[in-house]
């Protein structure tokens, strides 16, 4: 097997200034793309993101008979009655691993999941415990991949206890599947505080927008009437957690970043960049034509809790680690669960650059420190590769040794970046 050389990161010699797009939106499109599956007729999606996350979930839904159909401008879908036998691969991505398996179980006959090395270690029990609970036939004992769900071409529905503390991906699932069972469904959450709860309302919107009702006005229940989910075209948003780099580039280097297309209004959790951004020191301007971010003279430190915009955690580490001060990132055990524990991987990279990084029970301390170069590793993590490139804006001899895992949901994510300083 040929491992790939570390990748340069490029240092900046001067402050950015750039104005760029991002692609789509990874969780709109996966969840566009699982909903328009399942709807009463085809439905065509424009700008949506085309990485390795996107094309899992599209393989997955067609492994079921789902025609997905791709064109220089889109993804067009049209349902068909799902049946197995199907083998669906994962890959690393959480919304294909949990999302998939309660419309799999709509299914008639045998589908088969399973995915990355690291995949096998992140939480799976809480769905696959709901979809038992509601009558799914899977694995007599698997709480994680790999999986088997014998589909028997329904599922009755009614309440169903979940514990979603480790996710909110997993009440996405069940929400998203919900109005094609039979009695829809009914879920409660019991545990401590879901994270990342924007991800939830994300769901609840585009379940809304195609006619599916959802009550989600008691805290911890949502109630998912039984109905048709109607076809939808619709433009999928550009990727603001993607766009997170790029912005923190103007914060670290004093520069200036316009990203355009930002919408006005958004249930992504990218848009809390806005206001970390303009905590730590920048001036942050949404207008029509997008989002511009100018770094100030110096980047301050923070003490947050990031607990519903946890993905965004790498970049605000790499940003806080050139601060003029310490910062508290809090909120985030759930990190331990992600496509790498990314507590522990911030903490060791951060540290072998220089400074203090040190994990605490729900989070990450950082106190910056003379920063040196040397290779930033990834561990298959997306994010981590974003936090290793801005860090290398601003600290010569840095490189990344797995700059490819960014094709994860930014395919031409370094192509982009170097564009970004020329």
């Amino acid at each position: 097997m040929l491992v790939a050389s570390p990748w340069d990161a490029p240092l900046a010699a001067a402050p950015v200034h750039a104005q760029l797009d991002v692609p789509g939106s990874k969780s709109i499109t996966n969840r566009a793309l699982l909903l328009s599956a399942i709807a009463e007729g085809p439905s065509r999606l424009t700008n949506p993101l085309l990485a390795r996350d996107t094309q899992l979930m599209a393989s997955a839904l067609a492994s079921l008979g789902v025609v997905v159909a791709r064109s220089t401008t889109g993804v067009t879908v049209v349902p068909q009655p799902l049946a197995g036998p199907a083998e669906i691969d994962c890959g690393l991505a959480g919304t294909v691993m949990r999302f998939v398996p309660p419309v799999a179980a709509l299914a008639t006959g045998s589908v088969s999941f399973d995915g990355d090395p690291r995949a096998r270690e992140r939480p799976m029990g809480a769905i696959l415990g709901a979809l038992r609970g509601l009558g799914v036939a899977i694995d007599t004992g698997a709480r994680a991949l790999p999986f088997v769900i014998e589909g028997s071409g329904r599922v009755e529905g009614g309440i169903v206890d979940i514990d979603a503390s480790a996710s909110s991906q997993f009440v996405s699932a069940l929400l998203l599947a919900g109005a094609r069972y039979r009695r829809g469904l009914d879920i409660r959450h019991h545990g401590k505080p879901i994270p990342s709860m924007p991800h939830i309302a994300m769901s609840i919107d585009m379940l809304r927008a195609r006619g599916v009702a959802v009550d989600d006005s008691e805290p911890n229940r949502w109630v998912v009437t039984p109905g048709l989910v109607a076809a939808l075209d619709e433009q999928v948003e550009p990727d603001l957690s993607n766009a997170a780099p790029f912005l923190a580039a103007a914060a670290v280097t004093g520069g200036s970043v316009l990203v355009r297309g930002w919408p006005s209004r958004t249930a992504q959790a990218g848009d809390r960049l806005r206001e970390v951004l303009a905590m730590m020191g920048a001036t942050v301007d949404l207008t029509p034509e997008g989002l511009t971010v100018t770094g100030g003279d110096t980047v301050d430190g923070v003490d947050l809790d990031l607990h519903d915009v946890g993905e965004l955690t790498p970049v605000i580490a790499a940003v806080a680690a050139v601060a003029a001060s310490p910062s508290h990132l809090r909120g985030i055990a759930h990190l331990r669960g992600h496509e790498t524990d990314r507590l522990a991987a911030l903490a060791f990279e951060l540290t072998a650059r220089g400074c203090g990084a040190v994990e605490t029970d729900d989070g990450l301390a950082v106190a910056p420190g003379p920063l040196s170069g040397g290779v930033f590793h990834t561990y298959a993590d997306h994010r981590m590769a974003h936090a290793g490139a801005v860090l290398g804006l601003v600290v010569p001899g840095m490189s990344i040794d797995d700059i490819a895992s960014t094709s994860k949901t930014f395919p031409d994510f370094a192509a982009a970046w170097l564009a970004m300083l020329t």
